[in-house]
């Protein structure tokens, strides 16, 4: 930066103004005329600046100690000067912007093509040594064909079994690449989709919103709070930016900004660089504080970021479901080629033994043919018992949902989060936003103490309490004169009637300098709308409707001297500013409760119908607050906090000189906020509205229908949380409302305790929400979090699923949530739960299809080989490969594509350990196997008896008996396959298995699909499936022997679960019950030491009156041991007994610092004495719901008899 000759050169280069940013004629530039008007005009001014460089301007060779610095331009003194950017520089259009320095996009991992798919899917194993057979199979079949005579009329069809195998391993590696390449496609558009994201940015002096991918090199872009820094910079000016750069650089300290030539001044007097301070902004890093400008230097892949993120491309994610599924299929797998090496070994010693017998007498060929038979038998069976379907159902359920959410306005980001939703057991949600509009307008407010304005007076006349009325609810103790006779209300329309001049200036000054906010043209309307916080769009517009001096003028007409950005823990921001006689003003803004307690006066305003009317030329007039003003603002905010709206306090203060004297400032003249917010004046308070979402009440009674709990977390006062958790239905009976600061500051016991009963916390921090996530994680549940705010990350990645906010969230939220809800709806989050159920429902009743027809196929394929003479299965290899097509890939099509419905919230989640099959899922697989197995062997062991059909000696015509037999059990088990899949798309006890079938047409067109294929085959593929046309009666047997597997699954589902369920769990098919840790690992430090006093004086109680049990000391040594995390086993030896004595003095001590245990607890009922309560803990600062019944522990723990101040209860 030095050689460059510091920020000013740096904007000549890239041909960039820092307060206008790029020049109109830099965004104009195009191509055509205007480009060559352009031209031409740059020309003429390059002639005249070469003119005037001859005559005032030399260039010499400067070289210092010895070495060589280059050629600097200088003026006749001598004085270094800096050259003056060519127009070519100045008047650079955006394109040729990108062609130079790049654009900014970060090119996406190159997708498979459809062939390399291929390629892979054939590199299969199982498919490989299929493909092996089959090429032998052909040449045996085409040698048999024509390389030997036949007998007269037979047809030279020995070669298609080959080639269909070939064909039948085609279609399998065709059908599973197109799936996967569809599924790259479609995370390909929703990456894509998850990278938008807009950018503030100045262009010709404007503040406006760009896309990411349109941001150049020379572009002036803004810093705000909360903000992931797009693209690499240089700082040129701004008010306390600290930024966190351990993501991108690892350093954790955050990073404080200043530009280049203040970087340089901090060199020059303390002869080091400033630690934690640089001018350079890295592209990735997080602005944690403070608004500021700078000018890009470098953009996508040649920024730090894009750096990295060139270098992380990876490929997407493993789900928790999917490495399940895959240990799953591999157990499956093995249980399959062990079952296929079986049947090989158990054919082939039969082989060898009728070669030794010569029965039956077989030529070369001959054996040949059935050294084939036999491998390609056994390996098809390895084929067939190979779920390969299990991780494409997965895919395919991921890729349809995530599609789907998109539509239903959510993105996924994490796939994970999908299937973690599904069993999520609490929800803790934001209020602002989430459950409200976020839409704020100023309905009521007050100016100074007295004025209460109220937009459409005439029809909210409720919404003001000048008359002395004040709401019931009021948690204030009665006053004996509610009365305050200066109080009047006024329509907020005429506010400007009660307001002096310099009042009103006063007011406008404080909304509109002490903003972030700006106005730009909404996308989608095209209309001039606010942007930024909505509580200052809010109060710019209630400005804007009073027609007070513009925003903009009014902002760039300030002086500013230091700006205090908003914080989550003060809940207030400002700004000081230099008045016009000298002096300064702090402007502040905030949460009206702390702010008002803040001020010493107020400004004073009269009724329009006083004596005393507005003075035009007077000064702001104030008065000191005593005891009843004081009462009357407290009084004012819970009237509108109870009526849901959001109190906001505007205040000043003024001071002679900047900086104050006797007060601390920093080398940038800035006051610490705690010095300039006293002795406040207080302008006003405004009640701003934010009412409750469409649908949210619906929401929240779907979720606890569901069996997920609702826990509002809110930087509200309490009042308003309670009303607003009162009105969506997250405030129940037995339900514990309590404020942030109590909340932290309870220990890991009583949190616990209270925990699960709390409802609403209010005025909490996010920190606050992250220890209330990661206890609820402790105690067992899984939690979903929404967070729209840079400090909600912690939480957002503590919980096991994050919502960020598409709209209101910052970049933090949303790079670490899971989940971002594009419409900032809690309604939303419903959606999500239902699709993750959804996702989990799919593969689960995909496993029990394929589950039952893998055991009728292995098993039936086992018993038919082995039992023939000629080693040939039931259902040859051509066949068995169709039915492994249907298993697989159009199954996993069929039932991971049924649409998400409300009927999946009708149940509780199941925990995190539950397994993938239930009792339900067992029955069917175990009953509906079995019934296809008897079927199956009945039919072909006894088919020609239960037909009336016999051989008569004729090789042709008893040949084709055979295939009617065979071509009906293959027919047979195909649409007990079908029609078993329709049974399958339930997974309760209903009997409604045709529920939502008409909306998923993907199923109904696989099912006909499937059915027609089967016809076709029977009719026309006859000697590649080696079947047969059978006549109407087969068919009708076929289809009711298939059909019955639908009745079948109803019976199934009324016989009773409790006795399978036994069975299963003696089997351990149900999986092992995991159960909650009982001691935490936080008091082990300090008990691990009492605990061994305890085994001690144990022992040494055994040594008294000679009582001495070598065996006792033995098993109580054991179990000192086994609690101790030492990795010393150490034997107790009887020296070492007297070791103890100084133990029990110690245990004396220890036993009087504390117990073990906490007894009388809600998580411990049975604790020694239940009477006991810690209610004085919480006295003042929780309530509980005014409904919960006297029976109820939390009633018995904390109601009205455990209180001292009942009233507290009371919602």
């Amino acid at each position: 930066m030095t050689r460059l000759g510091g920020t000013k050169a740096l904007l000549r280069g890239l041909g960039t103004d820092e307060n206008r940013g790029l020049s109109a004629e830099a965004l104009a530039v195009n191509s055509g005329a205007v480009a060559h008007q352009a031209a031409k005009d740059r020309e003429k001014r390059a002639r005249e600046k070469a003119e005037k460089k001859e005559k005032g301007w030399r260039k010499k060779n400067i070289q210092e100690k010895g070495e060589e610095v280059g050629h600097e331009i200088v003026d006749e003194k001598g004085d270094r000067k800096i050259p003056e950017p060519s127009d070519d520089v100045l008047s650079a259009s955006i394109d040729e912007r990108r062609r130079v320095y790049g654009p900014n996009v970060i090119p996406s991992r190159p997708s498979k093509s459809l062939l390399s798919l291929m390629w892979l899917a054939l590199k299969d194993k199982v498919l490989v040594l299929l493909s092996i057979a089959a090429v032998i199979s052909l040449a045996l079949g085409l040698f048999q064909d024509f390389g030997t005579p036949r007998v007269d009329g037979e047809p030279p069809v020995d070669w298609v079994e080959g080639v269909a195998i070939m064909v039948a391993i085609a279609i399998v590696v065709i059908v599973g690449s197109l799936n996967d390449w569809q599924k790259e496609r479609q995370f390909k558009e929703l990456n894509d989709k998850k990278e938008e994201r807009g950018v503030k940015v100045i262009r010709d002096g404007v503040e406006c919103v760009i896309d990411i991918k349109e941001v150049v090199v020379g572009d002036i872009a803004l810093l705000e709070p909360g903000e992931i820094v797009p693209c690499d910079g240089v700082f040129l000016s701004g008010h306390n930016v600290r930024c966190d750069e351990s993501g991108a650089t690892g350093e954790s300290d955050a990073m404080r900004k200043l530009n280049f030539e203040d970087c340089q001044d901090i060199i020059k007097r303390d002869g080091h660089e400033a630690a934690h301070t640089d001018c350079y902004v890295v592209s990735g890093s997080k602005v944690l504080e403070g608004v500021g400008r700078y000018v890009i230097i470098a953009v996508g892949t040649k920024s730090f970021h894009g750096r990295i993120m060139m270098a992380l491309q990876a490929d997407p994610e493993t789900t928790p479901l999917q490495l399940k599924l895959n240990a799953l299929a591999e157990l499956i797998a093995k249980i399959g080629s062990i079952a296929g090496l079986i049947l090989f070994s158990a054919l082939m010693i039969r082989f060898f033994v009728q070669l030794g017998t010569k029965d039956p007498i077989r030529n070369s060929r001959e054996k040949g043919i059935a050294f084939v038979n036999i491998l390609i038998i056994s390996v098809t069976l390895v084929v067939v018992a190979v779920p390969e379907g299990l991780p494409l159902a997965v895919t395919l359920a991921l890729a349809f949902a995530t599609k789907r959410m998109t539509y239903e306005k959510l993105l996924v980001r994490v796939l994970g989060s999908c299937e973690t939703m599904a069993n999520a057991s609490v929800v803790c949600t934001d209020k602002t936003g989430t459950l409200t509009q976020n839409v704020m307008t100023v309905v009521a407010g007050s100016v100074g103490v007295h004025g209460k304005f109220v937009r459409h007076l005439h029809d909210n006349s409720a919404r003001h309490n000048a008359d002395g009325k004040d709401d019931d609810k009021s948690d204030l103790p009665p006053s004996e004169d509610r009365k305050n006779r200066d109080d009047f209300s006024i329509d907020q329309s005429n506010l400007n009637d009660i307001l002096s001049p310099a009042l009103r200036d006063l007011f406008n000054e404080a909304i509109a300098v002490n903003s972030t906010a700006f106005e730009d043209h909404d996308p989608e309307t095209k209309q001039l709308v606010f942007v930024g916080s909505k509580t200052e769009t809010a109060l710019l517009q209630f400005a804007k409707e009073l027609k007070w001096r513009d925003f903009k003028e009014t902002r760039d007409s300030a002086q500013v001297l230091q700006m205090i950005p908003f914080s989550s823990e003060r809940k207030a921001m400002g700004v000081v500013v230099r008045l016009s006689n000298g002096n300064a003003r702090v402007y502040l803004k905030g949460a009206s409760e702390i702010l008002s307690r803040k001020c010493t006066k107020h400004v004073v305003v009269r009724s329009p119908d006083s004596e005393k009317s507005v003075d035009e030329t007077a000064e702001v007039e104030t008065k000191a607050i005593g005891e009843r003003e004081e009462e009357n603002i407290s009084r004012t905010i819970i009237f509108y906090a109870n009526q849901t709206l959001r109190t906001i306090a505007l205040c000043y203060r003024d001071f002679e000189q900047w900086p104050p004297v006797g007060v601390e400032h920093d080398e940038q003249n800035e006051v610490p906020f705690a010095e300039l917010s006293k002795d406040l004046i207080l302008i006003g308070i405004t009640g701003i509205e934010d009412p409750l979402r469409p649908g949210v009440r619906e929401a929240v009674a779907k979720c606890h229908r569901a069996g997920v709990t609702i826990k509002m977390c809110t930087g509200d006062n309490v009042l308003t949380a309670r009303s607003i958790a009162t009105q969506c239905g997250i405030f129940t009976p037995g339900g514990i409302i309590m404020e942030g600061p109590v909340f932290r500051k309870l220990n890991r016991a009583e949190r616990v305790e209270i925990v699960p009963r709390l409802q609403v916390l209010a005025r909490s921090s996010p920190e606050d929400k992250e220890v209330l996530v990661t206890t609820l994680k402790s105690i067992g549940e899984i939690v979903g979090v929404t967070g729209d705010g840079t400090n909600d990350g912690p939480a957002l990645k503590e919980a096991n699923v994050g919502f960020s906010m598409g709209i209101a969230g910052t970049e933090v939220a949303k790079e670490a949530s899971d989940i971002i809800l594009m419409d900032d709806n809690f309604s939303s989050i419903v959606k999500a739960i239902m699709w993750g159920r959804c996702v989990n429902d799919a593969v689960r009743k995909f496993l029990q299809f394929q589950i039952s027809t893998n055991v009728t196929a292995v098993v039936i394929t086992f018993v038919s080989s082995v039992a023939s003479t000629e080693e040939e299965s039931v259902l040859s290899a051509v066949q068995l490969l169709w039915i492994n097509i249907i298993m697989d890939t159009f199954a996993a099509l069929a039932l991971a594509t049924d649409p998400a419905s409300e009927s999946l919230l009708d149940r509780l989640p199941d925990k995190k350990t539950a397994p993938l099959f239930n009792t339900n899922m067992y029955k069917q697989i175990l009953i509906q196997s079995l019934y296809q197995i008897v079927v199956i062997l009945i039919f072909h062991f006894l088919g020609m008896k239960i037909l009336g059909l016999s051989h008569i000696g004729d090789r042709a015509t008893d040949n084709h008996t055979d295939l009617i037999v065979k071509t009906l059990v293959f027919n047979a088990f195909v649409f007990a396959q079908i029609f078993n899949s329709v049974n399958c798309r339930r997974l309760d006890r209903k009997l409604n298995i045709f529920e939502g079938m008409l909306k998923n047409r993907y199923f109904i067109v696989i099912t006909l699909i499937e059915i027609g294929v089967q016809i076709l085959i029977v009719f026309v593929a006859e000697d590649a499936f080696q079947v047969t046309r059978i006549g109407g009666r087969e068919w009708g047997i076929s289809l009711a022997l298939g059909v019955v597997s639908i009745p079948l699954g109803a019976l199934i589902r009324l016989l009773p679960n409790k006795p399978f369920e036994k069975v299963f769990k003696k089997l351990g098919l149900l999986g092992r019950p995991q159960l909650l840790p009982t001691t935490s690992p936080e008091g082990e430090s300090w008990f691990g030491a009492v605990n061994i006093v305890k085994e001690n004086l144990g022992t040494f109680a055994n040594l008294r009156g000679g009582r001495l049990r070598s065996s006792s000391i033995v098993l109580k040594g054991k179990m000192v041991l086994k609690r101790s995390n030492s990795d010393a086993k150490l034997p107790m030896r009887t020296s070492s007994l007297m070791t103890m004595v100084p133990t029990i003095i110690a245990g004396a001590v220890a036993a009087g610092q504390r117990t073990s245990t906490t007894t009388g607890s809600l998580s411990d009922p049975a604790g020694s004495d239940p009477s006991k309560s810690s209610a004085a803990l919480w006295e003042g600062r929780l309530q509980l719901h005014p409904d919960t019944p006297h029976d109820d522990p939390a009633y018995q723990r904390y109601g009205a008899g455990n209180q001292q101040r009942p009233y507290l209860i009371q919602a």
